[in-house]
């Protein structure tokens, strides 16, 4: 069977920037929006193309903000360079605040078929106090607009340890997203990174007990839900897993495209600066600079492997292992054994995987196993 390739497209215009945002994005260069389109599928013509593709990701950044028009524009010179596969599919992330109804009927038609939409919280006042640009209406009504334009693969992200958030403050935005009936959610746990207006002003944040206690009883909640946690922030119904995120954890190929994109693919790993006038320079000479490259040997694979797969709910597999690296697996399931006295690791089907509990120490126990 033909290999298949994932597509990631970084968008990094927004409309303002979040608080605690600390990924490549941009307020206030919407003149250089067009520019930009034509930048990235000049970056399509120097790198692979010709290659089937079954996942293809618009992420930023808002994308939405971008606006649908640039949007179907890129989506269809993604088409023609690429061999997109008719199952494949196909995601653009999107901000309450910057979708309307006609816009996603227009992405719906173009092809997109999977909408990832960031609500992070039920409440408007923990939105504001991380300078998000919507409301909870606002994501109530996003929700409405998406399913009337076609969409029945809709994802939610939350954010849990935002300032001042107890367990009944999570609870209250669990329950409304859950009410909302979304295929897919993501959790993710508030982090102040440091050159964030977050990190800055030192805001006080839930300890990590405290967030802790949020996330273990949101893994219990959504599972009663009918959301099976696969991956250690990601939760889905049954066969609505995100394919393309899957691919990273998988350590599948895919080519990134656009300022602070990442690529693994043909045994090499690289990246672009997170520069957008660099970027755009770089197009009109048809070469673009790589911050990253290099070759991925086997020694680095196999920490790929174990990192990447125990963030999944899939986990590792002692078959799989000893193929892939020549290596034996019992030191390995020796971890797991004593993980598992812990309540740290389970055994499904002869796949180890770490629990909830185990996710929440996962640097910890993933560093210990690297020693193996």
């Amino acid at each position: 069977m033909e290999q298949t390739v994932g597509l990631y497209i970084h968008i990094p215009f927004c409309r303002s920037k979040c608080d605690y945002c600390d990924f490549y994005s941009l307020a206030g260069a919407g003149d250089q929006m067009d520019a930009y389109g034509r930048a990235l599928l000049r970056q399509m013509d120097a790198m692979p193309t010709d290659l089937p593709a079954d996942t293809v990701y618009v992420g930023g950044g808002t994308p939405s903000w971008y606006g649908p028009d640039r949007l179907c524009a890129l989506l269809e010179g993604v088409f023609q360079r690429y061999r997109v596969t008719a199952e494949a599919e196909i995601t653009v992330e999107a901000n309450p605040d910057s979708v309307t109804a006609a816009g996603l009927r227009q992405l719906r038609r173009a092809g997109f078929n999977r909408l990832s939409l960031g609500m992070q919280s039920a409440r408007d006042d923990e939105l504001r106090s991380v300078g998000r640009p919507h409301d909870a209406a606002a994501v109530v009504r996003a929700v409405e607009a998406a399913r009337e334009a076609g969409f029945d693969n809709l994802s939610l992200d939350l954010i849990y340890g935002l300032p001042g958030q107890d367990l009944a403050r999570w609870r209250e935005s669990v329950e409304a997203a859950a009410a909302l009936a979304p295929e897919h959610l993501s959790c993710y746990g508030l982090q102040a990174e440091p050159g964030t207006p977050l990190y800055e002003r030192r805001a006080a944040l839930p300890d990590d007990d405290v967030q802790a206690d949020l996330y273990l009883w949101a893994v219990r909640r959504l599972e009663q839900a009918g959301y099976r946690q696969y991956e250690i922030s990601n939760f889905a119904r049954p066969g609505r897993e995100s394919r393309h995120n899957l691919r990273y954890w998988r350590g599948q190929p895919y080519l990134g495209f656009g300022p602070g994109a990442h690529s693994d693919f043909g045994g090499r790993r690289f990246s672009l600066p997170r520069d957008l006038e660099g970027y755009l320079r770089d197009a009109e000479r048809g070469t673009f600079t790589l911050d990253e490259d290099e070759a991925v040997e086997a020694p680095e694979r196999r920490r790929e492997y174990l990192m990447l797969r125990l963030r999944l709910r899939e986990g590792v597999e002692r078959n799989e292992y000893e193929t892939a690296f020549g290596m034996p697996f019992d030191p390995l399931e020796a971890c797991f054994a004593a993980w598992r006295r812990q309540g740290l690791a389970a055994e499904e089907n002869g796949r180890w995987h770490l629990t909830p509990e185990g996710f929440l120490l996962s640097n910890r126990l993933i560093g210990e196993i690297l020693e193996e």
